[in-house]
């Protein structure tokens, strides 16, 4: 005989509150004492009780899913849309959002959906999926300056966190690095080595983190005397950070020191420093940025500016449930601040 569910008189028993605490909790209803919210979700662990989804929908009417949007800009064909997320899945950054998202996420019983929306019709599906109450709000991750999905969110009066400032302010809430301080940490200690004939790989320049890291760097070295700073933009990933090298290394070959604005850039700057018999970091230091796997896994491992990409996606996760609620009504923003990690490429 089929061992009957878990219903929430179990759950109740097992926690040791009424029938009504354990809906209150179930429910997202905000006056239990955060203790007893723990003791009631380990209860429901332990019975392995599953609400109703579709009944609790009608009462707090919400579908207790978010979108995950990836967004870029412009009106992609089909072919540069597979290329998109491609990209995408392929940059450990992505993973790191995730992994911070579904960390904050799962214990609340939510779930994040996966959408692309790097074209116009992309974005117009994104925005229906939310207006139509698909999902209770979006967690966007923007790739491009220029995109318009956050005004069109913020419109459209949709609850939405972006992870990144906007290039143009938006009534949104975001979470974001100090990225010109990281840029800074990267030109203080490649000085600090002793180097003096720096160069740097840029990311996109229509990213705003990139304009950011590339004049935290240059203000710093332009503080301590250096006027001027070689730079190549790429396009983080590898093989853009491997074409900068080739061309930096061209240009100017007595280079000494190298920070790549991110840690596959640094990866693709070290493989050519080695095909062109540079030693790092020997003969070219190299420091990267993002600290991810790419960091510990590159020979020799990067020296790296910390991002805290987990916990500024948990972040981000958290400021959506609050708006979400109810319990924060005004945009807000969180800003973290960079680490540099020092291993053994500087």
């Amino acid at each position: 005989m089929s061992r009957q569910a878990p219903t929430l008189e179990d759950v109740a028993r097992e926690a040791g509150v009424s029938r009504a605490t354990v809906s209150r909790v179930i429910n997202g209803v905000r006056n239990v004492d955060p203790v007893i919210q723990d003791t009631v979700r380990e209860a429901i662990e332990r019975t392995g009780y599953a609400p109703n989804r579709a009944a609790r929908s009608l009462v707090t009417r919400r579908t207790e899913t978010v979108a995950l949007i990836v967004s870029g800009a412009g009106d992609a064909s089909e072919e540069e849309q597979n290329a998109f997320a491609a990209r995408v899945f392929a940059d450990p950054f992505f993973g790191r959002v995730v992994g911070g998202v579904v960390g904050h996420l799962r214990p609340r019983s939510m779930h994040p959906v996966l959408m692309f929306a790097e074209s116009a019709e992309a974005r117009h599906q994104a925005l229906a999926y939310l207006r139509q109450g698909s999902a209770d709000g979006a967690l966007v991750v923007s790739t491009h300056a220029d995109d318009p999905l956050p005004a069109l969110l913020a419109d459209a009066g949709v609850p939405a966190v972006l992870f990144a400032r906007p290039s143009r302010p938006v009534p949104l809430s975001y979470v974001d690095l100090a990225h010109r301080d990281g840029g800074r940490l990267a030109a203080e200690h490649l000085l600090r080595r002793g180097c003096r004939r720096i160069v740097t790989v840029s990311g996109p320049l229509a990213v705003s983190a990139s304009q950011d890291r590339l004049a935290g760097f240059r203000e710093t070295m332009a503080r301590r005397g250096h006027p001027y700073v070689p730079v190549a933009e790429g396009g983080f990933t590898v093989d853009s950070g491997m074409a900068a090298m080739s061309g930096l290394l061209t240009e100017h070959p007595d280079l000494d020191g190298v920070f790549a604005a991110n840690d596959l850039m640094a990866q693709g700057v070290c493989q050519i420093l080695r095909e062109r018999g540079r030693r790092v970091p020997d003969d070219v230091a190299v420091v990267g940025f993002d600290d991810s796997s790419v960091a510990v896994t590159c020979r020799p491992p990067l020296t790296t500016v910390r991002q805290p990409v987990e916990e500024m996606a948990a972040a981000m996760a958290r400021l959506l449930d609050e708006h979400i609620r109810g319990v924060r009504t005004e945009p807000t923003s969180l800003i973290f601040e960079p680490e540099l990690v020092v291993r053994a490429s500087a």
